[in-house]
């Protein structure tokens, strides 16, 4: 018989509530923070799911605590603040985290959640607000083995590839390495597409000449649909949420000691995006922002 668990979900956003449906649609007792940031949750009480007033209370209901917020900031805001996850949590209680945070504090966190009875693992995602609905996000899993195999069911209620990264803080660690290549070439390809119109080349061209060569992949297809057609929801990713992250692998770049200086050119032009007003645009549109000179 297939084992079902009480899960607390924190951030019912364009990711949470992907994650939200298909922890119900898998035999779950889901219940969620009633936040003014969530997305429409009708379907979700509409479907068993119950809302609660604050992190607490959240953890109160839960064996398991999702966190499916912006960054390391708002994680331990919900937690530790007056009201959060810890004031609530029962000896055992796992708190997941699949927020993009920064290593350092990851392993901080850990440590509270731990020394106050909890668990924890971070669990960082990848793609799109549409896999999160279809339940085919990928993960990268930060925990120790044996916690990793104990969950791995309910994680796979959301995610198609789930990767085992290693300890505490290694999902966070290669999330942020992934999001770098990933922000990073949609950097490369906005400033090559800009350039490319600018000197008269067919979008179509240029698509056709980098789709079947060293342009190619995953990147590309999501700008695909801006390029051809001004469309930017093939990736639903802010200028904002770029600068973060970007952000924070520089961070993490800086702690490690390692070489960062590709990094603090990508950081630098969200950073321009962002400064110029265009903090809530995705990413997409970098495109056209650069084409018009409007960055």
């Amino acid at each position: 018989m297939k084992e079902t668990r009480r899960v607390g979900l924190i951030g019912v956003g364009l990711m949470g509530h992907g994650i939200a449906a298909n922890i119900l649609r898998g035999g779950h007792a889901l219940c969620f923070l009633d936040h003014p940031g969530n997305q429409s949750v009708e379907d979700l009480l509409g479907a068993g799911g119950v809302a609660k007033g604050s992190g607490r209370e959240v953890a109160e209901a839960a064996e398991v605590v999702i966190l499916c917020v912006t960054g390391s900031p708002q994680v331990e805001a919900v937690l530790f603040e007056p009201g959060g996850v810890l004031e609530g949590l029962a000896p055992g209680t796992l708190v997941i985290d699949c927020s993009t945070a920064l290593p350092s504090s990851t392993e901080r966190v850990a440590a509270r959640v731990e020394a106050a009875g909890g668990r924890f693992m971070d669990a960082a995602m990848t793609r799109t607000p549409k896999e999160a609905e279809e339940g085919r996000l990928n993960l990268i899993v930060g925990a120790p083995e044996a916690l990793f195999a104990e969950v791995r069911p309910l994680l796979e209620c959301f995610a198609e590839n789930i990767a085992h990264a290693g300890p505490v803080g290694a999902g966070h660690t290669l999330k942020l390495l992934h999001n770098f290549v990933s922000l990073g070439f949609t950097a490369v390809l906005a400033e090559a597409a800009a350039a490319s119109r600018r000197a008269g080349i067919d979008d179509a061209a240029l698509l056709d000449v980098l789709g079947k060569g060293g342009g190619g992949g995953v990147v590309l297809e999501r700008l695909r649909p801006y390029i051809e057609a001004g469309d930017p929801s093939g990736f639903r990713f802010s200028v904002a949420n770029a600068l973060k992250d970007i952000g924070y692998y520089r961070t993490m770049t800086e702690d490690l000691a390692a070489e960062g200086g590709v990094a603090e050119a990508v950081l630098a032009l969200y950073r321009q995006a962002s400064d110029a007003g265009h903090a809530d645009r995705p990413v997409p549109e970098l495109v056209g922002l650069l084409e018009q000179g409007r960055v």
